[in-house]
């Protein structure tokens, strides 16, 4: 067994760095970086529990934490071929990919609060019942059509053009053959009792 790698147990790796155990996980990420198994195996093992621990104190929650944590390192496993020494110690790299990603969740998770809080404000119109709304829309129509057959066939006809055809006093006067005076009054009639049928003021 590597003197280094037994010198610093596994989950001490990152809270304390050791040199030894620098050097030796970045001669493990270089393996990895060729698809040595047996070498990841070995990086999980060293860093794993710093991954989650890091990943824990940022969620909070420990089954998001441990979801995290494995995306981690499935991504040291992808991507150890990027690690470059020269830029830093192997343990800071992956606790970067870590604070990253357990970043990223944080924000993920808000934002689907934030959508479900901004749903949820939004939503307040009266839930519309279809069906309640064309039940009451036809008992009205029926209530029209039924009133309006208590009125004069010259009554109904002036009130059926003028209100539901959209024409002039003028114009039901010439459609019915009728003196203009005498549609007015019907009209006027009609309207009358109309309005005494359905029980309304206008």
């Amino acid at each position: 067994m590597d003197e280094d790698a037994a010198a610093v147990p596994p989950h001490e790796v990152g809270a304390r760095p050791a040199v030894p155990a620098a050097r030796r996980l970045g001669e493990l990420l270089r393996e990895v970086a060729r698809g040595d198994e047996r070498a990841f195996g070995e990086v999980y093992d060293l860093v794993s529990p710093t991954v989650y621990g890091l990943v824990r104190r940022i969620l909070r929650d420990p089954a998001q934490s441990e979801e995290v944590a494995q995306e981690v390192l499935v991504e040291v496993w992808r991507s150890a071929c990027r690690y470059d020494e020269r830029r830093g110690t192997p343990q800071a790299w992956v606790m970067t990919l870590a604070h990253r990603r357990a970043v990223d969740r944080v924000r993920s998770e808000q934002a689907a609060t934030d959508r479900e809080a901004r749903a949820a404000a939004s939503d307040t119109r009266r839930p519309y019942d279809e069906v309640a709304e064309e039940v009451t829309d036809r008992m009205e129509s029926e209530r029209v059509r039924r009133c309006l057959d208590t009125l004069t066939e010259l009554q109904c006809e002036s009130v059926r053009l003028a209100y539901y055809g959209g024409y002039t006093y003028r114009e039901v006067a010439r459609l019915l053959t009728t003196p203009l005076g005498t549609i007015k009054t019907r009209m006027r009639d009609g309207l009358i009792r109309l309005r005494d049928c359905l029980g309304v003021e206008w």
